[in-house]
């Protein structure tokens, strides 16, 4: 893993946009797009999978489109986000994340146990994935609020010079636009969606829901804060919520029905596929890992030829 250091690189080479030229294309360039879409293994569904088997028919992350995340605050938006951009990884995908809300070492460390699928990994491990990363995964070290034009020109700098593809921005109420300000948030989700479309990048923004009345009900599309340009700007719509009625309940020693999932991923729109759905995972507390079902256990993601286990050590005396 390595850090993008905003104090080392003159990231003002990449405020001005591309030229417009660059965009008109022969229609023959996308014959083999086409092919791919039509003969897949599953026709109208392409791109690349979420960490869950049972989402494979039915979601997939794609190049060139913007993927929101809203959610309320606390229910799990990054921790979801980080376990799908390691399966990115997994799948030949590099990645950047921009996360204003979280040092790179708590970002890692969380990454860390996600992989590993325990809450004490190896150190071993730990070294060993952090190696795998090199040329994969890279992390924008920049706390606090950044203008967005600042945020446009690290992806510009991520795509042109380091060939990124995954993008993530935690969190947009970060990016130095008030939520009152309707053009200019009308205007940095339009620049966003025109980059990932001009370099077939796939952005991964986080954004907050209005508080409602509690937590007990699952916010929509209509509740992210700020105009609702957002929502019809992006390609995709994914709320993350969390079952605070169902911890409630554990906390009270209430009988719990065990296949009640923990947080739900609420898909409300996907402009280039027709499902939209509720995708139900299971949270260990102790790795940070989502299953798609309360008989999963976690599972520690192969990172080269030498063998792991997640499996507790024993000391025999």
């Amino acid at each position: 893993m390595k850090t993008i250091d905003s104090q080392m690189i003159d990231f003002d080479r990449y405020l001005k946009q591309p030229e417009e030229g660059a965009n008109v294309k022969p229609a023959s360039d996308w014959s083999q797009d086409v092919i791919d879409r039509l003969y897949s293994d599953e026709p109208g569904v392409h791109g690349l999978t979420l960490p869950w088997n049972n989402t494979r028919a039915n979601f997939r992350i794609r190049p060139g489109e913007v993927t929101l995340w809203p959610g309320t605050n606390g229910h799990g938006k990054s921790v979801v986000l980080g376990q799908i951009i390691l399966g990115q990884l997994e799948q030949g995908e590099s990645a950047c994340i921009a996360s204003m809300e979280m040092s790179p070492v708590a970002t890692m460390e969380r990454i860390c146990r996600q992989a590993a699928g325990c809450s004490n990994p190896p150190i071993k491990y730990i070294r060993g994935l952090h190696k795998w990363t090199d040329g994969k995964l890279w992390l924008y070290d920049q706390h606090g609020t950044v203008k967005h034009d600042r945020i446009l020109a690290v992806m510009r700098y991520c795509s042109e010079e380091l060939k990124i593809t995954q993008f993530v921005i935690d969190s947009l109420m970060k990016c130095g636009i008030d939520d009152d300000d309707h053009n200019g948030n009308k205007r940095f989700i339009d620049q966003i969606c025109a980059h990932a479309k001009d370099t077939g990048m796939h952005v991964h923004l986080i954004a907050h829901s209005r508080k409602g009345r509690d937590e007990l009900s699952a916010p929509g599309k209509m509740d992210v804060r700020g105009t609702g340009a957002i929502t019809d700007q992006v390609d995709n719509v994914i709320t993350v919520w969390r079952n605070k009625q169902k911890e409630l309940d554990i906390e009270a020693g209430r009988s719990i029905d065990p296949f009640n999932p923990d947080t739900l991923l609420i898909c409300d729109k996907q402009r280039h596929y027709a499902w939209e759905g509720k995708i139900c995972l299971w949270f260990d507390k102790q790795s940070f890992q989502f299953t798609e079902s309360p008989k999963d256990r976690p599972q520690m993601m192969n990172i080269g030829d030498e063998h792991f286990t997640n499996e507790p050590e024993y000391v025999q005396f």
